[in-house]
């Protein structure tokens, strides 16, 4: 498991408002939100960024989708619609290098992010 914040979040080493949890996943409440939702959505598993997913993590991948889908339905922002975004290495915008999903919503999003 990584060193990085995520990882001692998935030990219980920092605190963290978690609003889901699987054997291979966790969900929980950005601290620095950008959004009325702003959900992140990690594999337990340390993989450091999306450029270095394999074919093994496929379905991994899926459920982390999945899991923000079914969470983003739960809490009622799904018929208005939110934002699946992932970081990928510095000039993505990644500051933290566990590879996450970003859920955001609950406000009309524009484009480009910003």
């Amino acid at each position: 498991m990584s060193d990085t914040i995520f990882g001692k979040i998935i030990r219980g080493e920092i605190p963290a408002n978690i609003v889901y949890e699987d054997v291979d996943l966790m969900a929980f409440e950005d601290a620095n939100p950008q959004a009325p939702v702003h959900v992140l959505f990690i594999p337990k598993e340390a993989i450091a960024s999306a450029d270095l997913l394999e074919d093994r993590h496929a379905e991994l991948v899926g459920r982390l989708v999945l899991a923000a889908r079914r969470y983003a339905r739960e809490i009622g922002i799904a018929e208005n619609g939110y934002r699946l975004i992932f970081n990928t290495n510095g000039d993505g915008g990644q500051s933290v290098f566990h590879l996450h999903l970003h859920l955001l919503g609950g406000r009309p999003l524009g484009w480009p992010p910003g």
